[in-house]
């Protein structure tokens, strides 16, 4: 009898935007991966990391989308189930921002948030 796997969750999605802007940044990296992970920090707990990387970490999850392929830190992923990533441009700066379902609250500055792990 042959047993079938669910579809497995999309990790993260990339905007049209913030894939576009990762191309730009990968071109003028000397590192092959560009990874997202979550650390414990900040006053509500939580910060989104970006990092470049040489290699995939064990258990790092290679995901592809709008034609860029980013690694997700094997610790985040519960935490960044069904997540986009866009990019806020303005006048005075740009930054990649995350709009999660797993997210509860943020501080009042923005910079780190509380995230719970992902109910699947």
């Amino acid at each position: 009898m042959e047993t079938r796997q669910r579809p497995r969750p999309k990790i993260v999605t990339l905007s049209d935007a913030a894939a576009a802007r990762i191309k730009e940044i990968m071109e003028k990296s000397n590192k092959p991966y560009l990874r997202v992970g979550v650390k414990n920090g900040g006053c509500a707990g939580m910060e989104y990391v970006l990092e470049y990387a040489d290699t995939p970490e064990k258990y790092d999850e290679l995901v592809e989308d709008n034609g860029v392929q980013i690694l997700i830190a094997a610790n985040a992923v519960l935490f960044l189930i069904g997540t986009q990533i866009d990019i806020e441009t303005t006048k005075f700066h740009s930054k990649f921002t995350f709009k999660n379902p797993n997210q509860t609250d943020a501080c009042g500055c923005g910079e780190s948030v509380t995230i719970v792990p992902a109910k699947i």
